[in-house]
């Protein structure tokens, strides 16, 4: 229990700075730190703790096709209002979690059919392929990705930290439980991308949160690598030092060429 604690806290306090990069930096600078390997730091330290190697291996090569489904989330944001004009943001939130909810039990019965079959390895490599070129795809055109003008209250800050500690909370405990299939998909939850888009869009109008869109989804890349990383790292050494060398790894092979991608 004392892990899933510590792992939840300490995701959810990560997650309250998400949207201050954007709001500051705007959505090319603050897209790239906004997807900086955050929240999956304690949840893989918290899977390995309560389930083991094996279910850390499983989670996290599974985590770069979960965040090809959270791309696709935040892709959503973008895509449906050029097909609907004047979108409300309760129209945009239940489309982009319906279109998410779906995407995700479809996903989970090809991954579970998949893992049966395949090296979990492959599956992760194959998966982080896909996110990078959704990514490129997604930037291929540059977009206005203007910073925000007006602050967010404390109160929406209090609510993206408490979506990411109960999403991170809940895939440390379904580790333990030894369902490492599903502790994937909640640690991968779109809680931070959920309460980045709507508390943008409310405090700040929707070019904000479209704008951030796309680098958010490159961006996400390196949330994959660690995961990758982690799987070898935090078993040879530790949880710590582990950790430490996945990040790095992480951000040197992804978040700055997404970076210098985005600025050319």
């Amino acid at each position: 229990m004392q892990t899933i604690l510590l792992s939840a806290l300490f995701a959810g306090l990560i997650a309250i700075a998400v949207t201050v990069a954007i709001e500051r930096w705007g959505g090319v600078i603050g897209g790239i730190l906004g997807t900086l390997p955050t929240t999956i730091v304690p949840a893989a330290i918290g899977m390995y703790l309560a389930g083991g190697q094996d279910a850390l291996l499983t989670s996290l090569s599974l985590v770069p096709f979960w965040m090809v489904l959270n791309s696709l989330f935040v892709g959503s944001w973008v895509l449906y209002p050029r097909l609907k004009q004047d979108v409300k943001l309760p129209e945009m939130a239940m489309v982009s979690l319906v279109s998410w909810a779906i995407l995700a039990i479809l996903l989970s019965l090809c991954l579970d059919f998949a893992i049966e079959r395949y090296s979990r390895l492959l599956i992760g490599v194959l998966g982080m392929f896909v996110l990078i070129t959704l990514g490129i795809w997604m930037t291929w055109r540059p977009t206005d990705a203007p910073r925000g003008s007006r602050a967010v209250s404390s109160g929406v800050l209090l609510s993206r930290g408490v979506g990411a500690a109960i999403a991170i909370g809940i895939a440390v405990y379904l580790s333990g439980l030894g369902m490492p299939l599903i502790a994937g998909l909640a640690s991968v939850f779109p809680a931070i991308f959920l309460t980045t888009m709507v508390s943008l869009w409310i405090s700040q109008g929707p070019k904000v949160p479209t704008g951030a869109a796309g680098p958010m989804m490159l961006g996400g890349s390196s949330v994959a690598a660690y995961a990758l990383v982690a799987t070898w790292a935090l078993h040879e050494h530790g949880m710590i030092l582990g950790s430490i060398i996945s990040w790095i790894v992480a951000v040197l092979s992804t978040s700055l060429p997404a970076f210098l991608w985005l600025n050319k």
